[in-house]
């Protein structure tokens, strides 16, 4: 969703921005230290809900710049990234490129990306699969939808569809990820896994397999086979949907 999308929804409560002004040396002014007061107040009254991405940044940001007008930069951030979730998953380096950004705000914004991703995990981790699906899928999409190079990995599991493994098999490029099946079998072997589910991203946003995805695949589901693992499913990600192997045929 855009920017002026988000401008123009109507709010729980009235909008309550800081000018965009210069700040002088010296004391916090007092009309940037009651919007950050305000601010607050509407989070803990409405909670992320009343509010737009920017003053969500905003919020972000006070911890880690507080002697500024923080605005402006939320402002930045949204237009150079998209939305706060492309804020917070953004690559360090490219964050660093964004002028007013140091050290303070990239560590503040990466222990939010990880505290997400662990939360997403904590819901998968040790339950059973087929019965979680959603909470599955709301994982994936949390650690693999905004970022910008493929990544592949693969949930281990028990013989009672109880996810017992989550590991990063490989890391790629823009458009492609080296992938070993025989290294995804042996370590379901070393795992006693008995079933696997595939998942990657495709940061062009678009989760339609390419002919390399479906090879790949049906290499990996051969040498499952014959060891006697079930291979359930290979999800990809993409920006805001994702596309089923199972579901669709392919498997």
């Amino acid at each position: 969703m855009s920017q002026d999308a988000f401008a123009e929804a109507p709010m729980l409560f009235d909008t309550d921005e800081a000018p965009v002004v210069g700040l002088p040396p010296g004391r916090l002014p007092s009309y940037i230290k009651d919007h950050r007061q305000r601010l607050r107040e509407r989070f803990m009254q409405g909670g992320a809900v009343a509010m737009p991405d920017y003053e969500l940044l905003e919020l972000v940001l006070f911890r880690s710049i507080p002697r500024k007008d923080v605005k402006p930069l939320a402002r930045l951030l949204l237009d150079q990234f998209g939305d706060f979730n492309r804020v917070l998953t953004a690559p360090i380096e490219r964050l660093q490129d964004v002028k007013g950004i140091g050290d303070a705000v990239i560590t503040d914004l990466k222990i939010l990306e990880a505290a997400a991703h662990r939360m997403a995990r904590a819901k998968v981790m040790q339950r059973h699969v087929m019965s979680g699906w959603d909470a599955l899928l709301d994982y994936c999409h949390t650690t693999m939808a905004h970022r910008e190079t493929e990544q592949f990995r693969v949930f281990y599991l028990d013989r009672k569809n109880v996810l017992i493994a989550d590991e990063e098999q490989a890391k790629g490029t823009v458009d492609h990820v080296p992938v070993y099946p025989r290294e995804v079998a042996k370590r379901a072997l070393e795992l006693n896994a008995s079933a696997l589910i595939l998942v990657h991203n495709h940061p062009s946003g678009d989760p339609t397999p390419s002919q390399a995805d479906i090879h790949m695949t049906q290499r990996i589901q051969n040498a499952c086979t014959a060891l006697g693992i079930t291979l359930h499913d290979h999800l990809i990600i993409g920006k805001s949907t994702e596309l089923s192997f199972r579901s669709d045929g392919y498997l």
